[in-house]
C-alpha cells in the first residue's frame, strides 16, 4: 500500500478507506467479514467530485470556451478510456481485491473496473483528507495537467466530424447502436457501435449515451484517418 500511496501522491490516515477503494463487489460478496465493503459507494461520490473538479478547472483555465465545448471536453476527460489510462499508469490492477470468479474472467484488466477504481480512490482521498484540496491535486496531476485543452481536435464534436467526413461521398449512411451497458443504476456505463453502410466503424463507451456515441465516432474517425 505504501508504494501505491507514493504513486497516488497521498498518504492515507485511514488506510481502510484505500482498501475499500480497491475492493470489488465480487470480493466483498465472497468475504466472511461482514464489514467488508466494495468500492461502489465511493465510486458514486468520486464520480461527482471528478466532474466538479474538471468543470472548475475548465471554467477557470479556459475563460473563452463556450458551455457546449466545455461540456464535451469534460465528458472526454472523465470518460472510461481516460480513467483507464490513469489506472494503467498507477498499476491499479495489481492492487485491486477481486473475487475468484471475477479474477478468472479477467476482471483485473477490465477497463470499466479499473476506471471505476480511479473514481473510488478520488472519493477515498476526499474523505480521508476532509477537503477538496487533495482530490483536486490528484485529478489535476493524473488527468488535467497534460490535457491538450487548446487542441481543437479534442474540442471537436466527433459525431459531426464523422458525418461531414462520410458525407463527402454520396449514399453514405451512419447508424449508432447501443450494444451494451453495465454498472449500477446510479452510475451506468454505456457502449455504442457506429456503423457506416452497415459495417462497424468504431465502438466507444461513456457514462451517458451521448458520451458513448461521441467516443464511438472518435474511434471511427481515428480508423478512417489511419
Amino acid at each position: 500500500m505504501q508504494k501505491l500511496e507514493e504513486k497516488i501522491g497521498y498518504r492515507f490516515h485511514k488506510r481502510e478507506l484505500l482498501n475499500t477503494a480497491l475492493t470489488h463487489s465480487s470480493f466483498a460478496n465472497e468475504s466472511h467479514d461482514q464489514d467488508c465493503q466494495s468500492y461502489e459507494r465511493l465510486e458514486f461520490l468520486g464520480d461527482s467530485i471528478l466532474g466538479y473538479v474538471t468543470a472548475e478547472f475548465l471554467y477557470r483555465h479556459e475563460p473563452r470556451l463556450p458551455e457546449g465545448r466545455m461540456t464535451r471536453l469534460r465528458a472526454e476527460l472523465v470518460c472510461e478510456q481516460s480513467l483507464h489510462q490513469v489506472a494503467l499508469r498507477l498499476g491499479l490492477g495489481s492492487y485491486m481485491r477481486l473475487g475468484k470468479g471475477e479474477e478468472h474472467t479477467g476482471g483485473r484488466e477490465r477497463p470499466s473496473i479499473l476506471a471505476d477504481m480511479v473514481e473510488s480512490i478520488i472519493a477515498a482521498i476526499y474523505l480521508d483528507s476532509g477537503s477538496l484540496d487533495e482530490p483536486r491535486r490528484f485529478v489535476t496531476a493524473q488527468i488535467l495537467k497534460n490535457a491538450e485543452i487548446g487542441d481543437s481536435h479534442r474540442l471537436a464534436d466527433y459525431k459531426t466530424e464523422l458525418q461531414e467526413l462520410v458525407q463527402r461521398k454520396a449514399n453514405q449512411h451512419i447508424a449508432y447502436e447501443l450494444i451494451g451497458e453495465s454498472g449500477p443504476d446510479h452510475c451506468k456505463t454505456f457502449t455504442f457501435r457506429v456503423s457506416i453502410n452497415g459495417e462497424t466503424a468504431g465502438e466507444g463507451s461513456g457514462r451517458t449515451k451521448k458520451e458513448a456515441e461521441q467516443m464511438a465516432a472518435c474511434e471511427a474517425l481515428r480508423k478512417l484517418r489511419a
